[in-house]
């Protein structure tokens, strides 16, 4: 059959030429490989709509409000209290409730995912669903043990049972405590009390928040952010955490697995097939539908060799940690991997699903399909997926996809790139890598911090955007921080960055200071641990609730010598993550922008205020290198504060130093 050009369907007649170098918009080989490509097709993709359309000042700074019909009110970021909105909402009032909203947000989409894993969970229990089955009882009873529940001469179905009805509290209870709650450090549940901000179930939050939020209700910044807090924290410690929890006891917990990542894991000679999104059930039963022999037969008969499963952003990195699926990019790169021309089918769930991949799967011949009834496109194929019958929405999408490539009409293209990483770590494992199955502990890791080996820890998470260079920021911070000895863990997009990078494999423990080389050398690890998807930076609160319980660094979290980052991030669960971090105790610092204006008292609060109060505090900044100078200082400030500081400067990496790194 003669080879189509794209139709050129998302082309827009009226873009000006873009003349930003696909080098100056991603740190990617194969997105910058396939960037170009897209513009000589005459196809859009993220990078050129976010050249094209420039962000609103005004609501960059959260200076606006549209909560109700007699605005939008737009106030002055330049001169915040030189006026007030048409009820009179000063800009406190109204940065606190834009940023409640986000937070409610990004916490639901968080909580929905948790109650959907919960729902599985519970018919998998009662035997409604074939073909699930729990795969982790040794994980089923630690966790019902770390809520209280007695397991000794229990069977699986009763441990399994009463930990059902103890986690659907954390969405359902009306008043009490979130049965997570019992995991929290002790001093830090204290300080949680003290200000009102234990959660009680996920509902009630974000039901609360958004009421509050209302025109003319809650009307005093201090106040909203107690309820930010609290939500925030139903997140973190509800319904994230019962997500990770969940798919550890059905799917596995993940171990260290070594897998590729980036575009070259596309194969030409066969059907090639991605799942992205975030609930890895559509994943898992697609997985099963791929190695069937029947299909497998059907894909050789149409011509392939074979049937290539791949993952993206972050069902893919679930999948990645459980079983070593290849992925093909981040959140940035969903787009771009299309215009490869490979791909037979993507499918997609929920979350951080660009509407744009309809018309760009569209100019390539590519079948999209949507497979959520919680997510829609304009121009993709549905075939909604049920956990009862789940292979007849899986096993379709290998069968369509067979026959895209059969009927393949478009040039294939495929950047030969891929990059291998060791990923799979978690809470869980951790502890038995620094003492085996009979001395697991967290003693090591602490002592190692103690002893100054290990300066502290960082957490560097969260998604990729087009409005800076995909991946840079990500990959320059995290060179800074192992540079000066601070252990990194990761989950999301931001994880697969830096395995494109090469930081996340053994040999990268060179790159790090002397004390962390040295850890990583002797246990055998890499400086950057990838500990999964976004909703798996539970896993991170987890290990600094450990780090306080093994002892000598402080009674609370706040104490520790830690701080997150989210270098790229675009999304309201960001918000939402970073929020619960902050609460929690964590100095967190997100790059790019930030959506409060400076120099007010909301702002004030949110970057000093909380910590005073027993929390941690945000910082921000969009230079990776002034990024790293803050966290590595505040690790430094609470190595003082607990006494086990010791002379040593903090590394800057100069032009040198980088040419070396790379």
């Amino acid at each position: 059959m003669e080879e189509k050009k794209p139709s050129g369907k998302a082309k827009n007649s009226d873009q000006k030429k873009n003349k930003l170098s696909p080098r100056d918009v991603t740190g990617c080989d194969a997105t910058s490989q396939m960037l170009e490509k897209a513009r000589k097709d005459g196809v859009l993709i993220a990078f050129d709509r976010a050249a094209d359309m420039k962000a609103c000042p005004i609501g960059a700074d959260s200076a606006c409000c549209k909560h109700c019909a007699m605005g939008p009110c737009r106030l002055s970021a330049k001169d915040p209290y030189s006026k007030v909105g048409v009820c009179g909402a000063t800009i406190d009032t109204i940065m606190s409730r834009n940023f409640a909203r986000m937070v409610a947000a990004g916490a639901a989409a968080h909580t929905d995912h948790g109650m959907a894993m919960l729902d599985l969970f519970r018919e998998v229990v009662n035997g409604n669903v074939p073909g699930y089955s729990i795969k982790n009882p040794t994980k089923l009873a630690s966790v019902a043990q770390s809520i209280g529940i007695e397991t000794a001469d229990k069977s699986v179905q009763e441990i399994a049972n009463e930990l059902y009805l103890e986690l659907e509290r954390t969405y359902t209870q009306v008043e009490g405590e979130i049965p997570f709650a019992k995991r929290v450090p002790e001093k830090t549940l204290e300080a949680w009390r003290k200000e009102g901000i234990v959660p009680r179930g996920a509902m009630r939050e974000i039901m609360e928040l958004m009421h509050r939020t209302h025109m003319g209700v809650d009307q005093h910044y201090e106040n909203i952010t107690k309820q930010i807090c609290r939500t925030a924290l139903a997140d973190g410690w509800g319904g994230s955490m019962v997500s990770t929890e969940i798919s550890d006891i059905l799917y596995g917990t993940p171990s260290p697995i070594l897998a590729d990542v980036n575009m070259g894991v596309l194969k030409e000679k066969q059907v090639n097939i991605i799942i992205h999104g975030h609930e890895p059930n559509l994943f898992e039963s697609m997985l099963e539908s791929v190695n069937l022999p029947i299909l497998i037969n059907a894909a050789k008969e149409a011509g392939a060799e074979g049937i290539n499963l791949v993952g993206m952003c972050c069902s893919g990195s679930e999948m990645m940690s459980r079983h070593g699926i290849p992925h093909a990019g981040n959140f940035s790169s969903t787009e771009a991997v299309l215009v490869t021309g490979a791909v037979d089918a993507m499918a997609v769930d929920i979350q951080c699903i660009k509407q744009g991949l309809a018309k760009v799967a569209e100019c390539y011949g590519t079948e999209l399909f949507t497979t959520n009834p919680r997510c829609r496109i304009e121009g993709a194929t549905h075939i909604e997926f049920n956990d009862h019958n789940a292979k007849e929405c899986t096993d379709e999408i290998v069968i369509k996809a067979i026959s895209r490539f059969k009927n393949r009409s478009y040039p294939v293209e495929i950047p030969n790139i891929t990059n291998p990483g060791i990923h799979g770590f978690s809470y869980d494992y951790i502890n038995y890598m620094l003492g085996g199955s009979f001395r697991g502990s967290y003693a090591p890791l602490n002592e190692n911090i103690i002893n100054g080996r290990i300066r502290g820890v960082a957490g560097v998470v969260g998604c990729t955007n087009p409005r800076v260079k995909q991946d840079y920021i990500h990959v320059e911070l995290v060179k800074e921080l192992i540079k000066n000895d601070v252990l990194v863990l990761q989950t999301g997009c931001s994880q697969i960055a830096l395995a494109k990078a090469g930081l996340l494999v053994p040999e990268a423990a060179t790159l790090a200071g002397p004390g962390l080389s040295e850890v990583c050398e002797t246990v055998g690890m890499p400086p950057v641990l990838g500990f999964g998807s976004c909703v798996d930076n539970s896993r991170i609160l987890l290990a600094a609730s450990e780090m306080v319980k093994t002892g000598g660094l402080g009674d609370s979290i706040a104490d520790l010598p830690v701080a997150g980052a989210a270098p790229e991030w675009m999304s309201e669960k960001a918000i939402a993550i970073g929020q619960y971090f902050v609460a929690s105790g964590v100095y967190t610092v997100f790059g790019v922008t930030f959506p409060i204006t400076e120099n007010t008292r909301f702002h004030d609060l949110l970057f000093d205020g909380l910590e005073a109060k027993g929390m941690g505090k945000w910082g921000h900044s969009p230079d990776p290198r002034k990024m790293a100078g803050m966290m590595i200082d505040h690790i430094d400030k609470k190595r003082k504060a607990l006494g086990i500081d010791k002379a040593r400067e903090r590394v800057l990496v100069d032009m040198q130093d980088r040419r070396s790194l790379g």
